[in-house]
């Protein structure tokens, strides 16, 4: 894209030299935010009112005007976002960036998740088919009647805007759906561990998943037994086939909500917060932040853009909040293939023919006719699902594996993505977060008449041998996957008597759970931090705003003084020991401390794993942070395992204070490079950063005018402010809070919210990145709630008629 590479060259020149070539950068990226515009669709007049953040207020006189016109303003600000999200859900990546996207287009292809959503579309009963249809009319009506506004990124991309339908909108659902689903990642990494150390060895680090509120919670969950697992070996190159669908889920979200009642409030009206925390680096940002308002319905708050209604935010009655449950909703199934028929599939001595999919790739080419090239695939499947260890025609292994996705089983006509906006009350919406089967999130929720209470979505279905943290082996026709977990057994409380409820990924069904749920859930330190801050006595909306920036580190607190005695014993690692003796366990950026512990602490867990995985099954492993973290912990506090023995030592056997030491030693080297000499200077944000980028932009000279440059953050991956990197890519953050909220239903005028970026999705818009001072800073931004609140703060105003 070498005209593009001079466009932004020939603009980063004009920039440097001409500050009225600044002042009219937006000018080349507007759009219309006053007058009058025609909307053909509409049944009566609908009038837009945006803020000093650029944020749209939608004023309808009914339910089907309103959504058109949501359809219609999200285009506006995040067309081209939204294109990209479709192109990726879809499997068409490759359109955009070529041959380097083709493999991501042909597993999105393999899962099938646009294929889902055409299946949806057709059975979606008239009145949801008719709002999802109203959404994308909406979509279509700005490409149709607004061609001067398009996004400028779709002519630096050499991408046409394409028009929407609902199965569109629904393929962004499933892939939410899909990326929320994160199982997947536990029988991967179990079977890996199966087949590198055996089973003795492999069940002695499966995840320890604890609920803090659950005293008689030990941490595990069953372990099929060494006789079933026999039957499922298949070969590591197999197994490792998968692990780039694990990259592919950019939705995919951890979350803190927590929200106190009338007695836990110091306003006397229940306070709803949440942070769902996603990949937020692409600007302008993940939500979408918008409000809603006929006569019957008053709404502020955000959903990712391509899907209508409200996911988070509150309304005359209600407010919620959700994160990921990580209920399994995935298996996956080692296949065989007919060794006299390599068209056929084997259940036990059953020979049935591979169901197929015909799919065409169109890639990028400038060496292609047309500038795109083909290539044609075939996706084969079972009854189960697709195989995705062979998505190609030729297949080299009788052992294939395929990936068994709950939702394409449990649709329904209803979804009751949008009834969540209209819900009157707790009942209202308990009954709509029911109809949601294809996402599986912890919903927290408050209402008016003083309710307060939490509630999982999605269908999980219950297994036979109660148990889904390894690959399944098929050897007859018999189906492990016997029904649904009943609704009114989903994990869910209200009212509870400690007067606040939250979640923070963690496990929230108890030891006396009746089915198996999850072998994946977040660690625990988060909810125990919260826990601990819950205690002590009533809140404000502006105490629970402080909450979501509370960098205490929990599993610091526990380790942490282990690893300092340790260090204090040699001379040469002495002065970490006493930081990490002072250290208050805060992970705030000017302090030394959490760089020292994060760093040791990544270095000590390489140790004790890598002479007995390898290092590429180490790193795999250690990049699943929640498989080991609680297993890892109950070794350093239990003080010996036979896990810190270095199996490529004869002479020696290595003890905890061996490996801490050691990785304290190469810790320093590392840091010195990093922050120089002077270990008093450190600081954990100069290291710890969060980095915004332009979806054009982002690599390069360029990247950070168009983005924002790398940010000092504090909090990790343990604490409530989250700032979660990935292991072997320390310590850029790749997760933190998407959106911060907090609603006081005793607060009729406005919301506290604040995104990591804007708006708009417009490069050289003010509305692009406006709030990303804001979000680092703490500092409070709102959403207008009530007509006068609305009204002081409009800045422009927009009519929209039939």
């Amino acid at each position: 894209m070498k005209w593009l590479r001079r466009i932004l060259i020939l603009i980063i020149i004009l920039t440097v030299c001409g500050g009225a070539f600044i002042f009219c950068l937006p000018l080349f990226n507007d759009y219309k935010t006053t007058g009058e515009l025609q909307l053909p669709g509409l049944q009566d007049k609908v009038t837009v009112q945006r803020d000093a953040k650029g944020m749209a207020y939608i004023r309808a006189q009914n339910l089907d005007d309103l959504l058109m016109a949501q359809g219609f303003v999200t285009a506006q600000d995040r067309l081209f976002q939204m294109q990209l999200t479709r192109l990726l859900a879809q499997g068409r990546i490759s359109e955009l960036a070529g041959e380097a996207a083709r493999n991501l287009d042909i597993r999105m292809r393999t899962i099938g998740l646009h294929r889902m959503a055409e299946k949806q579309a057709r059975i979606l009963n008239p009145k949801t088919a008719g709002q999802f249809q109203k959404y994308v009319d909406g979509i279509n009506a700005f490409i149709e009647n607004c061609p001067e506004d398009i996004h400028l990124e779709f002519k630096l991309a050499g991408l046409t805007p394409e028009k929407w339908d609902i199965a569109d909108s629904l393929s962004i659902v499933y892939y939410m759906g899909y990326s929320t689903s994160a199982n997947i990642d536990t029988e991967i990494i179990a079977q890996m561990l199966l087949e590198t150390v055996g089973y003795e060895k492999a069940i002695q680090i499966m995840p320890l998943n604890f609920n803090p509120d659950d005293s008689n919670d030990k941490g595990s969950f069953p372990i099929p037994s060494k006789e079933r697992l026999a039957f499922s070996k298949t070969s590591m190159t197999g197994i490792k086939k998968i692990l780039p669908f694990l990259d592919d889920r950019k939705l995919r979200a951890g979350s803190n909500n927590w929200a106190v009642s009338p007695a836990l409030s110091e306003s006397g009206a229940p306070i709803l917060s949440g942070d769902p925390h996603l990949d937020p680096r692409i600007l302008p940002g993940v939500w979408y932040p918008i409000g809603l308002i006929t006569p019957e319905i008053r709404s502020v708050g955000a959903h990712i853009a391509g899907i209508p209604g409200m996911a988070i935010g509150r309304t005359k009655t209600i407010a919620i909040a959700m994160t990921n449950n990580y209920g399994d909703m995935q298996d996956l199934y080692i296949e065989t293939i007919d060794p006299d028929n390599a068209n056929n599939y084997l259940e036990g001595d059953k020979s049935i023919p591979f169901i197929t999919y015909n799919e065409t790739l169109k890639i990028k080419d400038k060496e292609a006719p047309n500038g795109f090239r083909t290539q044609k695939l075939t996706i084969r499947a079972t009854k189960r699902g697709p195989i995705v260890t062979g998505v190609l025609p030729t297949l080299k292994t009788r052992k294939l594996i395929s990936f068994r996705f709950a939702p394409v089983e449990s649709m329904t006509a209803d979804i009751g993505l949008i009834d969540i906006f209209t819900a009157k009350n707790s009942a209202d919406l308990i009954s709509s977060i029911k109809k949601v089967p294809m996402v599986c999130l912890n919903w927290v929720f408050v209402d008016k008449d003083g309710n307060i209470g939490h509630q999982a979505s999605g269908k999980i279905p219950i297994r036979k041998n109660g148990d889904g943290s390894f690959p399944h082996p098929v050897t007859d026709s018999s189906d492990n996957w016997l029904g649904w977990i009943p609704q009114d057994q989903m994990p869910g409380v209200l009212n509870p008597e400690k007067n606040w409820v939250g979640t923070c990924n963690h496990k929230t069904i108890t030891s006396d759970y009746p089915y198996y749920y999850s072998s994946y859930f977040a660690a625990s330190y988060r909810y125990q931090r919260l826990k601990e801050l819950m205690a002590t006595g009533k809140k404000s909306a502006d105490t629970l705003w402080l909450y979501q920036r509370d960098t205490k580190n929990m599993m610091a607190k526990a380790i942490a003084p282990v690893m300092a005695d340790i260090l204090l014993k040699h001379d040469d690692s002495k002065e970490f020991g006493q930081i990490l003796s002072d250290w208050d366990f805060m992970d705030d950026p000017d302090k030394a401390a959490p760089a020292i512990f994060q760093t040791i602490y990544t270095l000590f867990a390489k140790k004790v794993f890598e002479d007995d995985f390898g290092k590429e099954n180490a790193t795999i492993m250690l990049n699943s942070w929640y498989f080991w973290e609680e297993r890892l912990q109950q070794m350093v506090l239990n003080g010996h395992s036979d896990w810190f023995d270095n199996i490529n030592t004869n002479k020696k056997k290595e003890t905890l204070e061996d490996l801490f030491y050691e990785a304290a030693l190469e810790a320093k080297d590392l840091l010195i490079k990093k922050l120089g000499e002077d270990i008093k200077k450190w600081q954990w944000g100069t290291i710890h950063t969060l980095d915004l980028v332009n979806p054009l932009v982002r690599k390069g000279p360029a990247k950070d005018l168009f983005g924002t440059g790398a940010m000092p953050m504090g909090g990790s991956g343990e604490t409530l402010y989250r700032g979660w990197y990935d292991y072997d890519k320390p310590f850029g953050i790749t997760h933190c809070a998407a959106l911060r909220m907090v609603a006081d239903l005793s607060d009729d005028e406005k919301v506290m919210a604040v995104i990591p970026g804007g708006i708009t999705g417009r490069t050289f818009h003010p509305h692009q990145k406006d709030q990303v001072k804001s979000y680092m800073t703490g500092k409070k931004l709102y959403w207008w709630f009530s007509d006068s609140a609305i009204n002081a703060h409009t800045k422009s105003t927009l009519m929209l008629t039939p």
